[in-house]
């Protein structure tokens, strides 16, 4: 049985699905119930568990719940966010919709492993990133195909204005901001940027992949929406020079931004791809 102060995390509502889903398993041993759940590490606005039932065969069934944050909705619609899930998932892509509580979700278990910001400057991975994403771009999916990047940008720039003391608004140039983008809306909006629906956050640790397969799946669409797809492009590129696992996760180091040739090599390779 999963020790008390563990399954405790895991909240009430989400247990009761997570019966709901052993019962569909005719091989599950134990009457159903879990024997152990795992906290995972790397998720950034949501907390993340792995529970896993043992069963008559060798191969234990595991599932992955996933508890939303608080603080969240001023960023991203959590029940769009949901919607997308679900249409991905219909396209083959990502994990699978297993069942849904008031705070959270279920989830299919990938048995895959999230990379690491070292990863992203791997020349074989970041090709496989490359094919996945032009993959990704071409998902018939349902919406007006809008550009949302401008919008959401001043959305954001109006949050933080709103919670930011003048000094605070004055250190970090938010009035500045609002003509940058303004200026980058212009420069950049032309009619013929290519717009396809986004993933906006191709962070590591929203990319996981099959050592075996070599197959890698993007997760987590909190972000994605119809967008140019340079804007997702350009993203990943500025994710290069992240790491969310140290001290200051928020300070990038573009010394590992990448370089020309590195640029021009995962364009070439997401232009060439077949989007299969």
């Amino acid at each position: 049985m999963v020790a008390i102060e563990t399954m405790a995390r895991i909240p009430k509502e989400a247990r009761g699905v997570l019966r709901e889903v052993a019962a569909r398993w005719a091989d599950v041993a134990d009457g159903g119930a879990p024997v152990e759940v795992k906290p995972l590490k790397g998720a950034m606005t949501n907390s993340v568990y792995e529970v896993i039932w043992r069963t008559e065969c060798e191969v234990d069934r595991k599932v992955l719940v996933r508890v939303y944050g608080d603080g969240v909705d001023v960023f991203f619609d959590r029940e769009e966010e949901v919607r997308t899930f679900e249409c991905v998932s219909k396209h083959g892509q990502g994990p699978l919709l297993l069942g849904r509580f008031p705070n959270g979700r279920i989830e299919e278990f990938l048995h895959a492993r999230t990379l690491t910001a070292a990863d992203l400057r791997d020349p074989e991975i970041s090709a496989l990133i490359a094919s996945k994403l032009r993959e990704f771009h071409g998902l018939d999916m349902p919406g007006p195909k809008k550009v949302l990047l401008w919008d959401r940008l001043r959305n954001w720039l109006k949050s933080a204005k709103n919670v930011c003391t003048s000094d605070e608004a004055d250190e970090f140039s938010l009035d500045k901001l609002e003509d940058e983008i303004a200026k980058l809306e212009k420069e950049l909006s032309g009619k013929e940027e290519r717009i396809a629906f986004c993933h906006n956050d191709l962070q590591y640790g929203n990319i996981m992949m099959d050592e075996e397969s070599g197959i890698v799946t993007m997760i987590d669409y909190e972000y994605a929406s119809f967008n140019p797809v340079a804007y997702d492009i350009a993203n990943h590129f500025c994710e290069m020079a992240a790491n969310y696992h140290t001290d200051t996760p928020h300070i990038l180091d573009y010394s590992k931004y990448p370089d020309a040739e590195e640029r021009r090599r995962f364009v070439q390779i997401y232009l060439t791809s077949s989007g299969n």
